[in-house]
């Protein structure tokens, strides 16, 4: 949909405001009807890194009689969701744009594909590398007190958690960039508080991580501290090359180079 005028009747925003939301709920509508009927797909492959951590010929089982159908609306919508969440933040976004003046526009679009892809590199990441190691240490600490009769529902509800938390601490270098490069927090403070902002950073990382296991936590904040100093590399020479040396310690907000033009 395109982005209307800036000056509208208080009846046009509002309806402007109905036609996105409507966009938004009938989009992650049929997106949770297609992926109800994928669930079984989708199923087998959140499975894969799960199984390999249970015990020899052990089967992921469901337990009630509205358990599967429960599991499946559950993961068709939390997938809908996140596969839509590209366009529901363009629908918000695309609301708002016209009160944002021109140079203050050409970051819209950079941003949403960049928060787009840091989400589903940080889901993947966890995908690939901590589930296995999750699920191997959340299983052997069962193995030694009990049989694992491992619930579908509970296990699958706890990797699509662990994603979402990973992918959620990805955007982390897009939040320290902005606030960074727009001087709302100088550079120089985020590099004199790093104490502060490591311990932070390891409190987020526990309560972020649903399983309440050290691999993961470990993980997590091995990414998390990876990614702060990433970004904050990249955005000391964003701010040298726009401003110089004297950037780094400037606290005014300056959204553009081009404000003052």
């Amino acid at each position: 949909m395109p982005i209307g005028p800036a000056r509208m009747p208080l009846l046009d925003h509002l309806g402007e405001l109905r036609r996105r939301l409507t966009i938004i709920v009938v989009s992650v509508i049929v997106a949770t009807v297609v992926m109800y009927f994928a669930t079984p797909v989708i199923v087998d492959i959140l499975s894969d890194p799960i199984i390999p951590a249970l015990p020899e010929g052990t089967p992921l089982v469901i337990t009630s009689s509205l358990g599967g159908f429960a599991i499946k609306f559950g993961i068709a919508i939390k997938v809908a969701v996140v596969m839509c969440t590209p366009m529901i933040v363009w629908q918000i976004l695309a609301f708002f744009l016209p009160a944002l003046k021109p140079n203050e526009r050409k970051w819209v679009v950079p941003t949403l594909l960049t928060a787009t892809a840091l989400f589903f590199v940080g889901a993947v990441f966890c995908y690939l590398f901590i589930v296995p190691a999750a699920f191997e240490w959340l299983v052997s600490e069962t193995t030694s007190i009990a049989t694992v009769l491992p619930n579908l529902e509970d296990y699958i509800n706890i990797e699509i958690l662990l994603m979402i938390g990973f992918g959620v601490a990805f955007e982390l270098p897009l939040f320290v960039f902005y606030l960074a490069v727009f001087h709302i927090v100088p550079y120089a403070a985020f590099r004199s508080a790093w104490r502060y902002i490591y311990v932070g950073m390891l409190v987020v990382s526990a309560s972020i991580t649903p399983d309440a296991s050290p691999v993961t936590l470990l993980f997590m904040y091995a990414a998390m501290l990876t990614l702060y100093e990433a970004s904050l590399a990249v955005t000391r020479v964003v701010i040298v090359a726009r401003e110089g040396k004297k950037g780094l310690t400037t606290s005014r907000i300056s959204l553009s180079d081009d404000e003052d033009e």
